[in-house]
């Protein structure tokens, strides 16, 4: 059975993206590729169609991370084939559980830096898209360090679960 994982930002286009493409390269160094599965959404539909924005594509490229890309918007309906919904920021986690239909669906949402020992109690990851370029390798940083966690986690999940 494969366990589904999906980022969600507003526009998915800066940070959703960026946390699917390091998820996904963490879960192929693991040696999971086939047994977990990351994409990405927004919280809104504005970019729905358009590729990730040219700086998050840098950073992604230049650390070695794919960028293919595609926006699209999160839809309620999801939840049923999702295991895990991760939101970048406290605004995200609110709609996010306000969309689920119901509260098992709704315990699905975590914020990304809840899995980051070293975040303390800050766990939003800034928005990067109105600044400049240090704030995309800082959105990176933070996405790195909390991956690390987040694939221990999914890898209990994955590997509690039945073959």
């Amino acid at each position: 059975m494969t366990y589904r994982v999906c980022f969600v930002c507003t526009g998915n286009i800066c940070r959703s993206p960026m946390a699917e493409s390091v998820f996904r390269a963490r879960v192929a160094e693991a040696g999971l590729d086939g047994l977990v599965e990351a994409d990405s959404a927004g919280t809104g539909g504005w970019h729905e169609g358009d590729p990730a924005d040219p700086r998050t594509v840098s950073v992604l490229e230049e650390h070695g991370y794919d960028s293919d890309h595609t926006a699209r918007q999160f839809q309620p309906s999801w939840f049923a084939r999702l295991d895990l919904v991760i939101a970048l920021d406290a605004g995200h986690l609110k709609a996010l559980r306000r969309l689920a239909p119901s509260p098992q669906d709704a315990a699905k949402v975590r914020l990304l830096r809840s899995y980051d020992p070293a975040a303390g109690d800050d766990l939003d990851v800034p928005d990067p898209y109105y600044g400049a370029m240090d704030g995309f390798e800082e959105c990176l940083e933070m996405v790195e360090a909390a991956s690390t966690g987040l694939l221990t986690a999914v890898r209990e999940q994955v590997e509690g679960q039945p073959v």
